[in-house]
C-alpha cells in the first residue's frame, strides 16, 4: 500500500509538485501547501507532452507529484461529447503519461480521479446502503467524461506508484465558486432528487496530503461516509443561508431531455479510507461543520 519512493526521508524535506494551477482543486492544494509550509510548484507541461514533464520534474525535483489536472468540461461534462478527443487526450493520454514519468524517477503520484464511473444496480440499489468498493469494476458508460475516466483508472492499477482518489460531486466552503456542486443546483431550473456520496474538499484535500507524506497507494474511494440527497442539500442551504430559497425537482425522464449525456448516481464505500482516517466524517455532518456553519447567514 506504501511505494518506495525516492522522495522525502528523514534527511530530505516534502517537495510537491501539482499539476492543475488554474483548476479547483489544484488551486485549493497551493492554498494547502502554503498553509501547512510545503514547498511546492506547479507544473508547467502539458501532460500529454512527456519531454515537458520530464523538464517539469528535473527543475522542481520533487519528492511528490499531485494531479488535479484534466478534462471535466464546461460548462459541464456535456461538452466531452462533442469534444472526444481533447478529452481523450487529457484524461487518458496525459494522465498515463504523467504516471509513467513519475514511475521512472521513482516518484509518488497522488491522481485526483472521479467516482463517477459507476450507477445504483441490483448488487447496489439506492437506499440499500451498500456502497461500490475500490477493487469493483465500474458499471456507468454513459457519459463520455466517465468512460475515460474508468479506461485510466483501469491502466493506472498497473502503476505501484499511484495513489487514485474517487472524488465525488465536490463541495466547498467558498459558496461562490461554480464548480462548487451546492453552487451549481442553486442556480439550476430543477434538480433531481437521488442520494449520492459526495466529497467535502475542506475536509478530505487535508486528508490527500497526508496520504502523499505516508506514501499510500492504490485506488481510494475519496467522499464521505454515506450519502445525501439534493433536497438534503438544498433545505442545508435554506436553512442555513437563504430562508427564501425554492427549488423544483424533476426526474431522471425529465432531466435527460435537457442534457446531452446520462449522469452518474452511486453510493461509494468509504470503509478503507475511514479505517485509514477515524476522524473523517459522515457527510451530513461534514456539511454542517465545513460548509453550511461557517457561512451561516440565518440565525440559529
Amino acid at each position: 500500500m506504501g511505494f518506495p519512493t525516492n522522495g522525502a526521508g528523514a534527511n530530505k524535506p516534502l517537495k510537491f509538485l501539482l499539476y492543475g494551477k488554474t483548476g479547483w482543486i489544484g488551486g485549493l492544494l497551493g492554498d494547502l501547501c502554503r498553509a501547512q509550509g510545503i514547498d511546492f510548484s506547479y507544473g508547467s507541461g502539458r501532460l500529454e507532452n512527456r519531454a515537458s514533464l520530464e523538464a517539469d520534474i528535473a527543475a522542481a525535483k520533487p519528492t511528490h507529484v499531485l494531479n488535479a489536472a484534466g478534462v471535466t468540461g464546461r460548462p459541464n461534462v456535456d461538452w466531452c461529447e462533442s469534444h472526444k478527443v481533447e478529452t481523450i487526450r487529457a484524461n487518458v493520454v496525459g494522465t498515463l503519461t504523467l504516471a509513467d514519468v513519475c514511475r521512472e524517477n521513482g516518484l509518488l503520484l497522488v491522481n485526483f480521479a472521479t467516482g463517477c464511473i459507476f450507477e445504483y444496480d441490483k448488487d447496489h440499489p439506492l437506499g440499500s446502503g451498500i456502497g461500490f468498493k475500490e477493487e469493483d469494476t465500474p458499471n456507468f458508460i454513459g457519459s463520455f467524461y466517465s468512460k475515460t475516466k474508468a479506461m485510466v483508472e483501469d491502466l493506472l492499477r498497473n502503476y505501484d506508484n499511484v495513489c487514485t482518489l474517487r472524488v465525488r460531486m465536490p463541495i466547498s466552503s467558498d459558496l461562490s465558486n461554480p464548480r462548487n456542486f451546492i453552487t451549481k443546483i442553486t442556480r439550476y431550473d430543477k434538480v433531481v432528487d437521488i442520494p449520492n456520496s459526495m466529497t467535502i474538499l475542506d475536509e478530505l484535500l487535508p486528508i490527500s496530503i497526508e496520504m502523499a507524506k505516508r506514501n499510500l497507494t492504490g485506488i481510494w474511494n475519496f467522499t464521505n461516509p454515506g450519502v445525501v440527497s439534493h433536497n438534503e442539500v438544498l433545505q442545508m442551504y435554506k436553512d442555513y443561508i437563504d430562508p427564501n430559497f425554492s427549488w423544483k425537482n424533476f426526474d431522471l425522464e425529465e432531466q435527460a431531455k435537457v442534457i446531452v449525456a446520462p449522469r452518474s448516481n452511486n453510493e461509494l464505500d468509504t470503509t478503507k479510507l475511514k479505517n485509514m482516517f477515524p476522524e473523517l466524517l459522515s457527510i451530513k455532518e461534514s456539511l454542517v461543520k465545513y460548509v453550511f456553519q461557517p457561512n451561516r447567514k440565518v440565525n440559529a
